[in-house]
């Protein structure tokens, strides 16, 4: 079995994401790494290319910044560096660049990519999430964020990136047959200072609406404002090793008060079933398990 990981970045450093904690947490689980870095306004090219890793393969690409609606330049860029994995291997392991795998969960992944690499009725691997907000100790609990999403998937080039890259499906737009497996991914997109995060909303922005829209919606804040969250719960397990430097230099406060959290009533009754029965009603679902 061979397994190749693969990845996108631009502008690593100006909006601080943990692309390198990122891509180190998937090395000892592939063969070989494939990561598209698009035209950046720093140093990203320099800062990947740096890590001297002998599996890294990076490729540099133009993103097409005329493409504004619904991220959709997320999923062409992650199909470019998809297609460009050769034929000899098994399974692709996808990572956005603010997602880290937990070591802890090393050997399960490696035993189900083992398990079901002859069976074809398999085509991806689902992953449970834990979405980190506004600091490391604190995890998103309410509905607005997803439980799980697809990020093993077959070498097979009719599998796509779907829509702003969240997930994947077939070229038919149908939905992938995927196993979920008992391994989680750290996920700390909403996680760095209030300046950084604010010039990153602005970007991102940019790949789903046009200039009215950012004038009229985006405040132009020197900061990003995480008070404007519905829930969080504290967070008690470890945090992936490799990620420890970076949550040690952290530079910036944000305090939580669960009792003041801002839930609407139906959310709020639909929290309170998933937490008794363990099932989330009306889950969108982008796979199907088995």
């Amino acid at each position: 079995m061979k397994t190749a990981g693969f990845s996108i970045v631009r502008n690593a450093l100006k909006y601080d994401y943990p692309v390198v904690e990122s891509i180190r947490s998937v090395l000892p689980l592939v063969d070989a790494f494939y990561v598209g870095v698009g035209q950046s306004e720093d140093n990203t090219l320099e800062l990947i290319k740096g890590l001297n890793e002998p599996k890294i393969h990076v490729i540099e690409t133009v993103w097409d910044d005329d493409l504004r609606t619904g991220g959709q330049v997320l999923a062409i860029e992650t199909n470019k560096i998809f297609d460009s994995i050769p034929a000899e291997f098994d399974w692709c392991f996808y990572i956005q660049a603010d997602e880290v795998v937990h070591e802890k969960d090393y050997n399960e992944i490696q035993k189900q990519m083992l398990l079901y690499v002859e069976n074809k009725q398999v085509e991806g691997l689902l992953f449970r999430y834990v979405h980190f907000y506004g600091t490391y100790d604190y995890v998103g609990d309410s509905r607005i964020w997803y439980r799980n999403e697809i990020r093993i998937v077959r070498n097979d080039k009719n599998i796509r990136s779907y829509k702003d890259a969240q997930g994947f499906r077939k070229k038919d737009d149908s939905k992938l047959t995927v196993k979920a497996i008992d391994a989680s991914i750290y996920h700390y997109g909403w996680v760095k200072h209030p300046a950084k995060q604010k010039e990153k909303e602005k970007n991102f922005h940019k790949m789903w609406h046009d200039d009215a829209w950012m004038k009229e919606n985006v405040k132009e804040e020197d900061e990003f404002n995480y008070s404007k969250i519905d829930s969080l719960k504290k967070f008690t397990g470890t945090h992936p090793a490799i990620m420890l430097e970076r949550i040690a230099a952290k530079n910036w406060n944000f305090e939580y008060d669960p009792a003041k959290a801002k839930v609407k009533f139906k959310n709020r009754v639909l929290m309170i079933i998933e937490k008794v029965t363990g099932k989330r009603l009306f889950e969108y679902r982008n796979y199907r398990k088995i």
